[in-house]
This record gives C-alpha cells, structure tokens and sequence, in this order.
C-alpha cells in the first residue's frame, strides 16, 4: 500500500550502478530544492465532462506543459546538477528513444557539458528532432535493449562519460517523484494517482513522495497489454524482462528497472493494463475536453481510468499526464 508504516532508509546514490541502494522520500524532496528554478511547476487541470463520464472527482497534472514536453527533464535536472565538478568534466551519456534524452541534452546544456544519446532506430521523429535540437551528440543503434545498451557501453568507454540512465538510476527517480510532490501539494485531498509505467522512474517516485502523505493515498500503475513487463512483475513478485513492446505508446517500451520494481512492490497498491484501441480513444478524449496534446504513453492512464472507473467510483482521483511530444501527423486515430 502507498501509505504503508514500513520506510526504505539510506540515501540515494552517487551512482547509478551502486549495488541495490534504494531512493528514499527525503530525496525527492532534495531533488526539489535542486530543480527549483530550471523546471515549470506544471498546471492542474480540471474537467466536469470527464467527471461525469467517469464517476470521479479527476485532477490532471499537466507535464505534457513541462519544458520540452515531458516529466523527464526533473529527473535529468536533478542528475546533472548532482554531479561533481570532477564527475561532469566528461560529459554525461544515455540511451533513449526521446524524451529522457531531450531532457538530459538540455540539462547538459545548461551546466555546460556535452551530453551522447544512443537513439534506437524507429523512434519517434518529433523525439528524435528534440535531442538534436538541444545539441546531443547522436549515436543510431537497432531497435532492441540489448542494442541500446552494448551501443552506450561503447560510448561509455570512448568519452568517460557519466552514465545518466532512463530510469534505473536513484538521482532520476527521485526528480521525477518532484511532480507528484507539487501534485499533491496542489491537491492534498486526492485519494488515488493513476500514473503511467514504463522503465519505472516516474511510478518511483511517484510511490516515494506519496509515501509520506498525510492521508491515505492509492498509487496504480498503469501500462499498456502490448507491454506489460511491470503488470506481470508485480503479480509474480519477481522481475520479468520478456514479453513484448507492441504499443503505441513507444515511451513505455522499456523494462522495468531493477530499483523501479523495488520501489513499485513496496509502495503501489495495484496495477492496469489497457489495450491499444483504449489509448487511442484517451488520447483524442483529452484533446477533445482539456484542449492538450499529449502523447499516447501519456493517455495510458486515462485509457485505464476509463476501463476500471467503477473500481474507484466516486473518489479524488488524480492521472499525471507524463507528457505531449507527439507527431501530429501520426495520431492513431488519423487514417492510415
């Protein structure tokens, strides 16, 4: 449960490979000093259509609003800015497919270091056209984990550059739990937060900071059937790594990282998964009722709200929309 009485101790650490350290509440609180300033505190918004059609009182926190279109960029901020003079002399270095390498190339950029991102084949062109826009340094790979991540290993060796890694790394969790922090401040009576799952950083932090909320708080991950590594995670109680990536919500491809299912086991209440039809139709609902573009790992939850309303009927329920970087032109409910 989110409020459980049992608490991770120890801090988070200097590392991303540290051994099996955990993030703890208190660091997302130090990741929120650190990123004053260099991030939006992203509006709350509020629907009564939505309401109705969903039974609930809902409560949008609007990431997709965030500079570069993502969540991401807190965790990134929170990296970069905890590094040492001697850790940053080379740069920082990452894989990912678009947002978390946007958001750590503007990061880098504004401390004034060089930053290589190892883009997979296939990723979203708007994604990819962000990174280059912040001046990463681009290394292609194929379209697998193991590619992304034999292709960073080499960039590692060449540049000694600090890894920054999507998801699984303490300093990442803890910043991106910093948008469910000024969520709940701005809406202290919420009683469950729908919160989409890919690597985990964001369901992380998102347990951590509702951890230590004064009252009790349900936390449901949500992630599409198509890739649904955590869902299955969760019910075994182990980590899976197989299984398939069909999605559309290509920002939830990736597996569930090793302190993510940690942090997910200890604090999430329970997990849901939707189908591709149901993304789609969330996706074009919000841009209907809230006016915004978000992207389809964004709509996730919302797609998973719809499914399962009559689970959490009549509660305050609170969905982060992770973020908006999404080709107009490739809307899945377009044509083809």
């Amino acid at each position: 449960m989110a409020n459980s009485p049992r608490r991770l101790t120890g801090s988070a650490s200097p590392l991303p490979d540290s051994g099996t350290k955990l993030p703890v509440a208190e660091d997302v609180d130090a990741a929120a000093e650190r990123i004053e300033g260099h991030v939006l505190r992203t509006p709350v918004l509020h629907s009564i259509e939505l309401d109705a059609r969903a039974g609930c009182v809902l409560a949008f926190k609007c990431e997709n609003l965030q500079h570069g279109g993502s969540f991401k960029l807190r965790g990134a901020i929170n990296a970069v800015r905890s590094l040492s003079e001697a850790q940053a002399a080379n740069g920082v270095a990452t894989h990912s497919s678009g947002n978390h390498g946007a958001a750590l190339a503007r990061a880098a950029r504004a401390r004034g270091i060089r930053c290589h991102v190892v883009v997979p084949l296939g990723a979203v062109a708007s994604k990819l056209r962000l990174i280059q826009e912040q001046g990463a340094i681009v290394h292609r790979c194929a379209p697998t984990l193991i590619a992304r991540e034999a292709a960073l290993a080499k960039v590692l060796a060449s540049t000694g550059a600090q890894l920054i890694h999507p998801y699984d790394d303490a300093r990442v969790i803890a910043g991106q739990g910093t948008a469910a922090r000024e969520f709940l401040q701005d809406e202290p009576a919420l009683d469950v937060l729908l919160v989409p799952v890919g690597g985990g950083g964001l369901i992380g932090g998102t347990a951590l900071a509702a951890s230590v909320h004064p009252r009790p708080l349900r936390v449901i991950g949500c992630e599409p059937a198509g890739a649904d590594d955590a869902a299955r995670s969760f019910l075994a109680g182990q980590r899976l790594t197989d299984g398939p990536r069909e999605t559309i919500a290509d920002g939830l491809r990736s597996t569930l990282g090793v302190r993510n299912f940690a942090l997910l086991r200890e604090f999430v209440d329970t997990m849901w998964t939707v189908d591709e039809a149901g993304i789609a139709t969330a996706m074009r609902l919000l841009w209907q009722r809230l006016r915004i573009v978000v992207e389809p790992s964004s709509a996730v939850p919302m797609a998973a709200l719809l499914r399962h309303c009559h689970k959490i009927a009549g509660l305050r329920v609170g969905i982060i929309l992770s973020g908006g970087n999404v080709d107009l032109d490739e809307m899945p409910w377009l044509p083809r």
